[in-house]
C-alpha cells in the first residue's frame, strides 16, 4: 500500500507527500509543520486563506491543535464535522487519481510503480479541476445545511 498526502488551493496543487509510515499525529504534525506551514507562508504571506482538514484523530490531536493555535495568525483553521466526505473537496482529486491510474496499460505492477503514477496522476490534474472544487464549497456547505447533515450530491 502507498499512502500519500496531498493539499491544494484555487491556485495550484500543492506538494504530494509520501507517508512513509501510518499517519499519526507527530507525522501529521511534522507534515504540516515542515511542509504547509512555508508553503502557506509563501502563498499567502498575509495570512488571508484558510487551511481545510478533516477531524481524523490525527488530524484533531492535542498537539496538532496546539501547533494551529500557535500559527494562528499565519491562516485560519476551518473547523468542520468529522466523518463529513461531502465538505471534503480533496476526495475528488484522489478520485481523479485513482481514476488515471485505472487506466494505465500497463497498470503499476510494484510499490514503485505505483507510487510514480500516483505522483504523475497527481501532477496532472487540470488547474480547472480544483478551482470548480474550490468554488464549489459555498453550495457544498449549504447542501450539507439544508440535508442537515445527511448525504448531499457531493
Amino acid at each position: 500500500m502507498v499512502m500519500a498526502w496531498g493539499m491544494f488551493s484555487w491556485h495550484d496543487l500543492g506538494p504530494l507527500i509520501r507517508v512513509e509510515q501510518h499517519l499519526n499525529s507527530t507525522t501529521n504534525l511534522s507534515i504540516i509543520a515542515d511542509q504547509v506551514h512555508p508553503i502557506m507562508l509563501m502563498v499567502y504571506p498575509n495570512g488571508d486563506d484558510f487551511f481545510q482538514q478533516d477531524n481524523m484523530q490525527c488530524h484533531d490531536a492535542c498537539i496538532v491543535q496546539e501547533w494551529f493555535q500557535e500559527h494562528e495568525g499565519d491562516f485560519t483553521l476551518l473547523r468542520w464535522p468529522s466523518q463529513s466526505p461531502d465538505l471534503n473537496p480533496i476526495e475528488h482529486l484522489w478520485d481523479e487519481v485513482k481514476r488515471a491510474i485505472r487506466q494505465l496499460l500497463p497498470q503499476p505492477s510494484n510499490l514503485t510503480e505505483l507510487d510514480s503514477a500516483i505522483h504523475q496522476a497527481w501532477c496532472h490534474i487540470p488547474r480547472i479541476t480544483f478551482q470548480h472544487l474550490v468554488e464549489s464549497m459555498p453550495r457544498r456547505i449549504t447542501a450539507v445545511l439544508k440535508a442537515k447533515g445527511g448525504p448531499t450530491k457531493y
